[in-house]
C-alpha cells in the first residue's frame, strides 16, 4: 500500500496540533470549528475493539448503555464503563460494524480499558483489542465534507449517533453539530490524498470545544473513578439504561437514580484562567473542602475559557471557584439539554 496519503495526513495534524500551541492559531482553528469549516484528527480518542460471538452479551455485562440496539448497525450510542463502586472508569462512543463493537475512548486510558475488559472476559469467545488502524477525524461543516467528496445532503440526512458507509469509511452524526469518521488506513490514505492547504485542519484540542458546547463529557486519567455516571449527565445524552440487567456498579447508578440522590451534575461554564482537566473547585457555601471537579477546557478567548465542570447544585447559589481564596469565578453557561429537575438540592 502507498502511504503517502497517510503520512501526508499525519503529519498535517500533527503540524495542526503544534501551531495550536500558539494562541492566535488556536483562536483562529477555532473560529473555523465554530463557522462549519473544520476537519481534525482525534488522535487524543483510541478505539477498542470487541469481537467474537459473545461480543454483544460480554459488553451488555459491563458496560452501561443497552448494546443490543446497535444490532442493526445503522447508529451509535454513548456509554460508560465503572467500578464496582458506581465511578466511571472510561466512557464511550460505542458502535458496530460487521459484527464488530467499536468503543471510542480517551487515549490515555486506552490500554488500560483493553486490558480490564480483557481480565472478564474468561471463556466467553470474544477478543478485546486496541484498533490501531483505525482513525477518527472530526467533520465541521459543508466545506469539511466537500473536501472529503463526502455529499453534504447525504451527511445532512444523517442525525445524532446516526450513522452510514461513506467512500471513505463510516460516518456518524454528533449530537449539536459535525460528525466523526471512522477510516481504516486506506480510508487514512485516501483522505490524506484529498487534503489541500485550503482545508481548516484544526488540533484535536480545538475540536474539544465542539464537545464541550455539545454537552458531551470524556473521562480521562485526570477524572478516572471522580464520577458517578449521572454527575457527568450520561444518562441525559442516552449513555445509561435503566431496564437491562446487572453491569459493574449497576446497583450504585440506579439506586442514585430512582432516589433522587445527585447532588452532583456537570454543567457548561466560562471562566478567565487556564485551569487543568481534574482540578478542583471551591465554594464558600462549603468551605473548606472541594465542592467538584474540571471535567474539560478550552481556551475560546484571550483571556476566556469555556469547559465542563461537575459540581453541586446548591454551590452556585453563593458562587463557585477555582480557587479556595474565591477569586477565579466560574459562570454557568447554557447546555443543549435540560438537566434532571429531579435532583437533590
Amino acid at each position: 500500500m502507498n502511504l503517502d496519503g497517510k503520512l501526508r495526513l499525519d503529519a498535517r495534524a500533527e503540524r495542526a496540533n503544534k501551531d495550536a500551541a500558539e494562541m492566535n492559531v488556536h483562536l483562529r482553528q477555532l473560529e473555523s470549528l465554530r463557522a462549519g469549516a473544520a476537519i481534525s484528527v482525534l488522535d487524543k480518542h483510541k478505539i477498542i475493539q470487541v469481537a467474537g460471538e459473545d461480543a454483544e452479551a460480554f459488553l451488555q455485562g459491563q458496560l452501561s448503555s443497552d448494546v443490543r440496539e446497535l444490532s442493526d448497525e445503522s447508529h451509535a450510542q454513548y456509554s460508560s464503563y465503572s467500578s464496582a463502586k458506581g465511578r466511571m472508569l472510561a466512557s464511550f462512543l460505542v458502535w458496530r460494524s460487521d459484527g464488530v463493537y467499536c468503543l471510542a475512548v480517551s487515549a490515555d486510558l486506552a490500554e488500560y480499558v483493553a486490558k480490564r475488559l480483557s481480565m472478564f472476559v474468561l471463556r466467553s469467545k470474544v477478543k478485546v483489542s486496541i484498533a490501531d488502524n483505525l482513525t477518527l477525524i472530526g467533520l465541521a461543516g459543508a466545506t469539511a465534507l466537500n473536501t472529503l467528496a463526502i455529499e453534504p445532503a447525504l451527511a445532512a440526512s444523517v442525525g445524532p449517533r446516526e450513522m452510514i458507509r461513506v467512500e471513505l469509511g463510516l460516518l456518524i452524526g454528533l449530537p449539536g453539530a459535525g460528525w466523526v469518521l471512522a477510516v481504516d488506513e486506506a480510508g487514512a490514505e485516501q483522505l490524506g490524498a484529498r487534503l489541500t492547504e485550503a482545508a481548516s485542519l484544526v488540533s484535536s484540542g480545538v475540536w474539544d470545544w465542539r464537545d464541550i458546547d455539545a454537552g458531551i463529557p470524556w473521562v480521562s486519567l485526570a477524572t478516572q473513578e471522580q464520577f458517578v455516571p449521572q454527575m457527568a449527565n450520561m444518562e441525559l445524552i442516552g449513555g445509561v439504561s435503566f431496564k437491562k440487567g446487572c453491569y459493574p456498579g449497576q446497583e450504585i447508578v440506579a439506586r442514585s437514580q430512582y432516589l433522587g440522590k445527585m447532588k452532583r451534575r456537570m454543567f457548561k461554564v466560562a471562566f478567565k484562567q487556564p485551569l487543568a482537566i481534574g482540578a478542583k473547585l471551591y465554594s464558600p457555601s462549603v468551605a473548606g473542602q472541594s465542592i467538584g471537579m474540571v471535567a474539560a477546557v478550552c481556551q475560546v478567548a484571550p483571556d476566556q475559557y469555556e469547559g465542563l465542570a461537575v459540581v453541586q447544585f446548591q454551590a452556585w447559589e453563593e458562587g463557585i471557584y477555582a480557587d479556595e481564596a474565591y477569586t477565579i469565578r466560574l459562570q454557568q453557561l447554557e447546555l443543549p439539554y435540560s438537566l434532571n429537575e429531579g435532583a437533590e438540592n
